[in-house]
């Protein structure tokens, strides 16, 4: 079954458990969907408010970046934990002959790859959520700013947990090009996540 078709409880009932996944990249693919769900709903509690008229616009202009984000760290939950499912059978690959040692060390390479990649997509559409969260700031219905605050959290916390993962699988990754790449872009979108959080949760905050 998948993860996101699980009820709350089960899912968190395996989380708890001793098996190795779902695991911190999951948790951070679903911390990124839930700011998404949170910012998209601010913006449907100030669409068609007569009194939030001028923010309309940016509102829809939120909701509609939103969903194709929601979508991507949807399906991201269940990505993360094939993709470290995929590490863990190549490591289990036979190497009793060169020639299975050979295909063991591609298999592994590949799906170490795979397992970079994935949370550095996740990354980048929690990145890319907290941005359009940061559009709502004083521009939706104001009785939903905790939402909107929660959501700038949970983003934040969905870049920093989906780098961690980008991190600790970047030793395996034997392109050193892609390597370079990845760190590059990580490390620049960490610091301006950072940033664009924290403007959002002191504004936020002051207003309450």
């Amino acid at each position: 079954m998948k993860l996101v078709d699980m009820k709350v409880t089960e899912y968190l009932d395996v989380l708890k458990s001793d098996a190795p996944a779902p695991g911190g990249g999951s948790v951070s693919a679903l911390a990124g969907a839930e700011g998404i769900g949170l910012f998209m709903m601010v913006a449907d509690l100030t669409i068609g408010k007569e009194k939030y008229a001028a923010f309309e616009e940016t509102c829809k202009k939120a909701k509609e970046a939103g969903a194709g984000l929601y979508k991507a760290l949807h399906d991201g939950i269940d990505k993360d934990t094939d993709a470290y499912n995929l590490v863990a059978a190549a490591f289990k690959m036979p190497k009793d002959t060169d020639e299975a040692k050979a295909a063991r060390s591609k298999a592994i390479a590949d799906a170490t790859l795979t397992a970079t990649q994935i949370p550095f997509d996740n990354m980048t559409y929690c990145y890319e959520g907290l941005k359009v969260a940061h559009t709502l700031v004083g521009a939706s219905n104001p009785n939903a700013a905790s939402d909107l605050g929660v959501a700038a959290l949970n983003l934040l916390a969905g870049v920093r947990g989906t780098w961690l993962n980008v991190k600790i699988n970047l030793p395996g990754v034997k392109d050193e090009a892609k390597k370079a790449e990845f760190l590059e872009k990580g490390e620049k979108m960490m610091a301006e996540a950072a940033k664009l959080a924290e403007e959002m949760y002191q504004s936020i905050e002051a207003a309450l």
